[in-house]
């Protein structure tokens, strides 16, 4: 029987003195986490510190499970002509915000994909998953997505079913938003096929959508077209009507959340907008998941990262522990892996060390207008399976004076 002293014995790293917010666990508290390797080895207060542990003094901090973005763009593919997104390195991009799961959203359709797994996903530290976009050339070739012809489902989800580990689902974007319909551009076209392959693959579809009623109208998404699972991101951009004329969420968005819709933030460089994010919040009707749409267009603004955004809803009134959950356990459960988002023993070892700040901060929107807050949330330290890949301020590190012997070394003058 493995006893709690065996346990503390084992213990690689530990974490000590934190503010730990695991919603996954019904966690907020004053407690320790210990890493073995790569995994979570045990979470409780006052840990013992045995000889050889590495020890992190984060008192002060919030301790949190990776974050999970689940709406970047992070397939840094060869340029095109008409390419509709410039994609980030995610390992040189989304670390500093504490993010150690991110989804891309389509950027690569099922023509694209192995190159984007093996030149990407394969290679990073961060964990990349996928949605895969229904559009044979994705992202990368902004006509495919608008050619009935190369929206494929049985190809599309043949690819999920085969590498199921990293794909977690469909996407649909950018369809035929302005140009007139005719027989070979349907008005529901992309958002079907979509379904189909994710029928098909028994996974969910990332929605992308621009209304254009009567024939393409919001309600008809989300109440009829999507199933329970989907996921309709940008929720809050200027293009949905989704306020009354008292500034009241409608009653179709909350008839479409009862039957099982899920509401992405999806901040991106259009898409969220104070005028509709703080009334729907205050209405009761917070996104599902936050996440961030983040690319290279718009990673200086307005959407900077994913702990800006995060912070966005913290001083918008969403309490601390909610804005972790809808970053941390609600993606996962979304995206179909509920092993991530959690500091359940046993699971990987992704972890965030936050600071919570208190001052004066500015926020801007995508129309170009801003909220002052008093509060900001700032990543001091992110883990991925164990190791620290971010730590600018030395959190885990002696001051230099005090550095090991090895510090003192110069290798090259050593042998001579």
């Amino acid at each position: 029987m493995t006893t709690e002293k065996d346990r503390a014995g084992s213990i690689d790293l530990l974490l000590k003195g934190g503010r730990v917010i695991d919603p996954a666990n019904g966690l907020d508290g004053m407690l320790d986490v210990a890493i073995a390797g790569d995994k979570i080895a045990q979470v409780a207060p006052e840990i013992a510190v045995s000889a050889g542990v590495r020890v992190v003094d984060v008192s002060g901090h919030v301790v949190t499970p990776g974050i999970i973005d689940i709406h970047t763009h992070v397939y840094t593919f060869l340029p095109r002509a008409e390419s509709y997104v410039d994609s980030m390195v995610a390992d040189a991009h989304l670390p500093a915000s504490g993010v150690t799961t991110t989804v891309d959203a389509g950027t690569a359709g099922w023509r694209d994909w192995l190159d984007f797994k093996e030149r990407c996903i394969d290679r990073a530290k961060t964990r990349i998953l996928a949605f895969l976009n229904i559009a044979s050339g994705g992202m990368i070739e902004r006509a495919s997505e608008q050619d009935v012809c190369e929206l494929q489902p049985r190809i599309a989800a043949a690819l999920a079913e085969r590498y199921s580990d990293l794909i977690v689902g469909i996407k649909t974007a950018h369809y035929w938003t302005r140009d007139p319909w005719d027989a070979a551009h349907p008005p529901w076209a992309s958002v079907e096929k979509a379904v189909e392959a994710g029928e098909l693959c028994g996974k969910p579809v990332m929605v992308d959508f621009w209304p254009r009623p009567p024939e393409r109208p919001y309600p008809d998404l989300i109440l009829n077209k999507l199933r329970p699972g989907d996921i309709h991101t940008h929720v809050f951009a200027q293009q949905f009507p989704i306020l009354d004329e008292e500034g009241h969420v409608r009653d179709y968005l909350r008839q479409a959340r009862e039957r099982g819709v899920i509401f992405d933030l999806g901040h991106g460089a259009g898409s969220f907008w104070f005028r509709n994010a703080l009334p729907a919040l205050r209405d009761g009707f917070p996104p599902d998941s936050i996440s961030t749409d983040l690319h290279m267009g718009n990673i200086n603004g307005p959407v900077v990262s994913m702990i800006v955004t995060m912070s966005k809803y913290l001083v918008m009134g969403m309490p601390l522990q909610e804005v972790i959950a809808r970053s941390t356990v609600h993606p996962a459960r979304e995206i179909g892996h509920p092993e991530l988002g959690t500091l359940s023993v046993g699971a990987e070892a992704d972890v965030a060390v936050l600071e919570h700040l208190q001052g004066t901060f500015g926020y801007a929107d995508c129309g170009k207008a801003k909220m002052i807050g008093h509060q900001k949330l700032q990543c001091a330290m992110t883990l991925r399976a164990g190791e620290i890949i971010y730590d600018p301020t030395g959190l885990s590190m002696p001051e230099w004076e005090k550095a090991p012997a090895s510090y003192w070394v110069i290798p090259a003058l050593q042998h001579a």
